[in-house]
This record gives structure tokens, C-alpha cells and sequence, in this order.
């Protein structure tokens, strides 16, 4: 998979782009699965995560200010999403080091830009969830996240203030693989955001 890594994370991206590239200010109010998150944080946080993985490529993750949220527009999401493709491609990337504030630590990049790909197959649902939309990423995606979300340490650091991901919820023998990663990463499959009240 590390190879075509950089490729799957970009199909990924490049569909949360698609969905995002509909909302209007009036969606921003929305629900979504993310407990306390209405439609507009989410898109601020993916947006700021864009460009702090992009900051990290390029040996500046450290800078909290690359992973700092402004209001959000549908404009500046296109831009941070071709910003950290773009940096996601330079040479070697795979084998550099990103800092990651978020997490703590430091990782080596094929590690770093897994994380990245798993959140925006997660994060895709959400928007789609939040505005009633169909999501279908592509399968080679689903099937790349899917051992890195079962690879994904579960346990009482999931209920901590921040915590990336809910608790993993149970998993049936039958599930599909995009459910399956939804479960692993703690998301409710039978609550669907009731956006038309927000």
C-alpha cells in the first residue's frame, strides 16, 4: 500500500472537496456525528488539519499556528486541500518525519499521512451524514483505511476532552468495510444528523 498511499489519501480528499463544494452559509449550522461539532466547526477543523499536515510535510508541524481555525468558506477548504496534496507529493515524503501536535508526538510520514487518510474517509461521511447526502468513496480508499482504522488504539484515552475518536462500537460479522472503519472509530451508524432543523 505505501506507494499508492499518497494517491488514495488525494481520492479522498479530493471527494470531501466534492461534498464540501455545495454548502451554503445557511448548512454551517447543521448537526453532525461529531459530538458538539455543528457543520461549520467540522469544516473549520478539517480545514485546519489540512494545513497542519501540510505544515508537517514539510518539517514546520511543530508551528502551532499552521493548525490554528479561521472562519471557515468553501474557497479556503479548496485551497488547504491543494495545499497539503501538494505537500504530500514532494519527494520522500513517505520517509520524513511529521510532527504532529495533535497527537503528541512524531511519526514517519507513510505513518502520518495513513492518519490522514482514515480522517477524511471518517470526516467524508460526516459531512455527507450532516447534509443528507449519499457517500460512496472509492473502494480502493475503504480498503486501504480499513486495517489502518483497526489499527487504531481503543481503550479510556477515546473518552478524554480531544480525544480524535468516540469509543469503538461493536462490530457485526456482515458489515461492510466503510461501516466497519465508521464502528472501529466510534461512529453511530444509526443516528443520522437531522439537518433540516438546525
Amino acid at each position: 500500500m505505501p506507494t499508492d498511499l499518497i494517491a488514495l489519501d488525494a481520492l479522498a480528499v479530493r471527494s470531501t472537496v466534492h461534498l464540501v463544494s455545495g454548502v451554503t452559509d445557511a448548512d454551517l449550522s447543521r448537526p453532525t456525528p461529531c459530538a458538539e461539532w455543528h457543520l461549520g466547526a467540522l469544516l473549520t477543523h478539517m480545514t485546519a488539519q489540512h494545513r497542519g499536515f501540510a505544515a508537517a510535510a514539510s518539517g514546520h508541524g511543530g508551528d502551532l499556528a499552521a493548525w490554528s481555525w479561521a472562519p471557515f468558506s468553501v474557497r479556503d477548504y479548496a485551497a488547504s486541500a491543494d495545499l497539503v496534496l501538494a505537500a504530500f507529493a514532494a519527494p520522500g515524503v513517505l520517509d520524513r518525519i511529521f510532527e504532529l501536535p495533535e497527537f503528541g508526538a512524531s511519526f514517519p510520514g507513510r505513518l502520518a499521512i495513513g492518519f490522514h487518510l482514515v480522517d477524511y474517509v471518517v470526516h467524508g461521511w460526516d459531512v455527507a451524514t450532516s447534509l443528507g447526502r449519499p457517500y460512496s468513496p472509492d473502494p480502493a480508499v475503504v480498503a486501504a483505511a480499513l486495517p489502518l482504522a483497526r489499527s487504531v488504539p481503543d481503550g479510556p484515552a477515546r473518552l478524554e476532552p480531544g480525544a480524535p475518536f468516540a469509543p469503538a462500537l461493536p462490530v457485526p460479522a456482515d458489515t461492510d468495510p466503510l461501516s466497519e472503519i465508521l464502528l472501529l472509530l466510534g461512529r453511530k451508524l444509526s443516528e443520522v444528523a437531522d439537518s433540516k432543523d438546525a
